[in-house]
């Protein structure tokens, strides 16, 4: 007969899981305030443009920073071909995952959903694909996104035009990929063990830090700090990953992109009667207005010629 025995351990750092389910209630209770919510939410708002400009001022230092940054964590490295050998790995790794992801799971997903094989409205696709590899960028390849969704896949405007702003924003399934991927790389290059509990707040952060990523270039690795300090690892170790970070950045927007391109097709065609029933309604109130505008025109014009 096996016996268990319960312990508990506690380590010194940043409770990022407690931040991230905080930062989500006060945002439900502020937009539930209203008005009332609107001064702090406008604060917020303001500390987000200030930080985005700091961060605009470390980006333009941060090239002789890295370069110190990396070489300080190789000096500590005792054998560099197996290091770069491992990085070739995760390297590997990341792209398998993001190939998988991408060609794989979301194609099924859109079949399941749409009962329509994916392959044309991915070929369709190509150029915000392409955008989005050469730019790093879901947010600047939004105008081409919307292009190819309304132009060659025929998908509603209004459809496109809501699903892929949110869909810029907050879908970043490749990064959270990344995040975790690169995660667990960090952990075994510094010979730190992970149990269970450790992966399973891996998936976590990474997913709800994924999701507050900004759609700009490699703002993945300023999110990544945070799945590092849930898992008790310090921010310089995001040294290891920066060399291929600039190229994996790349991929993974391809793969938010297109995500957001299936988000936006299926969403399409599961609301495609809805949107044909508001638009005969539309229609038919706006025939409705028309005919009571000319009612009146008639009559006004009737009653100034019994007058006159």
């Amino acid at each position: 007969m096996h016996k268990w025995k319960m312990s508990s351990q506690h380590q010194d750092g940043t409770n990022i899981l407690g931040l991230v389910v905080f930062a989500t209630v006060l945002g439900i209770c502020l937009g539930k305030m209203r008005e009332k919510g609107k001064p702090l939410v406008d604060f917020f708002a303001c500390l987000s443009e200030a930080m985005m400009i700091i961060t605009n001022w470390v980006v333009w230092l941060s090239p002789v920073g890295v370069c110190f940054l990396i070489a300080g964590q190789l000096i500590e490295q005792k054998d560099f071909i197996k290091l770069f050998a491992n990085l070739g790995y995760y390297f590997g790794t990341v792209l398998a995952g993001l190939f998988i992801h991408g060609f794989i799971i979301l194609p099924i997903i859109y079949t399941i959903f749409t009962k329509t094989l994916p392959f044309r409205f991915i070929m369709n696709m190509t150029q915000a694909i392409a955008t989005a590899f050469g730019t790093a960028s879901s947010s600047a390849t939004l105008p081409i996104t919307i292009q190819c969704l309304e132009e060659k896949n025929g998908v509603d405007p209004r459809v496109a035009r809501f699903v892929l702003p949110i869909g810029a924003t907050i879908n970043m399934d490749g990064t959270a990929l990344y995040e975790a991927v690169a995660a667990i790389f960090i952990a075994q290059v510094v010979g730190r063990e992970l149990d269970i509990g450790k992966y399973i707040a891996i998936s976590i952060t990474s997913t709800a830090a994924s999701i507050g990523a900004a759609g700009i270039p490699q703002a993945g690795l300023v999110t990544m700090v945070m799945v590092l300090n849930t898992i008790g690892l310090p921010a310089e170790y995001v040294a290891y990953i920066i060399p291929v970070d600039w190229l994996l950045d790349r991929f993974r927007t391809a793969i938010n992109v297109l995500g957001d391109s299936i988000g936006a097709g299926i969403v399409d065609l599961m609301s495609r009667r809805e949107l044909g029933k508001l638009d005969v309604r539309i229609k038919s109130e706006e025939a409705e207005l028309n005919e009571f505008r000319n009612h009146n025109l008639n009559g006004i014009d009737s009653h100034e010629q019994n007058h006159s």
